[in-house]
């Protein structure tokens, strides 16, 4: 791995003339992405359409999408490794990983310490159920009722702390597919994430759940980078623009997503700024 955060120079206390100097020999010293000639990129190793261990190989989307990006940034020596929503900030700080592409939605907070590329996909939060259960149709339905989230993410949050939804209990598993086994096992009543995560869990067993599909929020995957990595944010955003504009992105999306019967945002997303 050759690329680490980058270091943040203190000149508040150096006359003009030398900070002249330290930004000069700063500016050479900096490095960016685009000038890697390998990437070791994040991904979800847990999640099925989206990125999934199979046969010793990551498959999906995210999996795709990452590939796609590198090989558009010039760069097609790429290293993929599984992450979970808990590690994803600590692996790209401490330079584990170089980029992350696993469903890391774009948050205020994380851009304190991540910059992102993207997004690349905005989904929209919504709620699983067991295939039996016919008495939530909204967001509002999941009072008094059991939820469950993944470790490090904060979806279920957003129904409690954002929306005031006094929920029965939180539950918080260490990834998405333990979640779904609570819920198949009668454990919870309800998961509630990003609905690609969802429908890719409700197509490797759709006799077992059912979709609400009343989704309540956008969530902007973003493309996690190296924090102050301007360059590569903008190389991230022209890439994945191309994507979106010569169909490859739509091409993925319904090589994963085509039969689970959810409606896919085709249109290039609005992108964040790299600032």
């Amino acid at each position: 791995m050759w690329f680490g955060r980058r270091r943040a120079w203190s000149v508040a206390a150096l006359v003009a003339t030398a900070t002249l100097v330290l930004s000069a020999c700063s500016a050479e010293d900096e490095k960016s992405l685009v000038d890697a000639d390998s990437l070791t990129i994040g991904v979800k190793a847990d999640q099925p359409g989206l990125g999934l261990e199979e046969g010793g190989e990551l498959v999906g989307f995210d999996v795709d999408m990452a590939h796609e990006i590198a090989e558009r940034m010039g760069i097609t020596d790429v290293e993929l490794v599984g992450v979970t929503s808990a590690e994803r900030e600590d692996k790209l700080i401490s330079g584990e990983v170089d980029m992350v592409v696993a469903t890391y939605s774009i948050t205020p907070a994380r851009k304190t310490e991540v910059t992102f590329g993207g997004p690349y996909y905005v989904a929209k939060q919504d709620i699983l159920v067991r295939a039996d259960e016919n008495e939530v149709s909204g967001v509002r339905d999941l009072a008094g009722r059991s939820v469950c989230q993944g470790e490090g993410s904060n979806s279920a949050l957003r129904i409690t702390d954002g929306l005031g939804i006094d929920v029965s209990e939180l539950q918080e598993a260490e990834s998405y597919s333990a979640c779904i086994e609570r819920l198949a096992e009668g454990e919870v009543d309800a998961v509630s994430t990003d609905n690609l995560i969802l429908a890719g869990f409700l197509a490797e067993d759709p006799d077992a759940f059912q979709f609400v599909n009343n989704p309540f929020t956008d969530e902007k995957y973003g493309v996690g980078l190296p924090y102050g990595d301007v360059a590569a944010c903008e190389a991230v955003n022209k890439a994945v623009s191309e994507m979106y504009q010569d169909e490859t992105a739509s091409v993925l999306l319904d090589e994963w997503f085509g039969e689970t019967g959810l409606e896919v945002v085709r249109s290039v997303p609005q992108f964040e700024g790299c600032d």
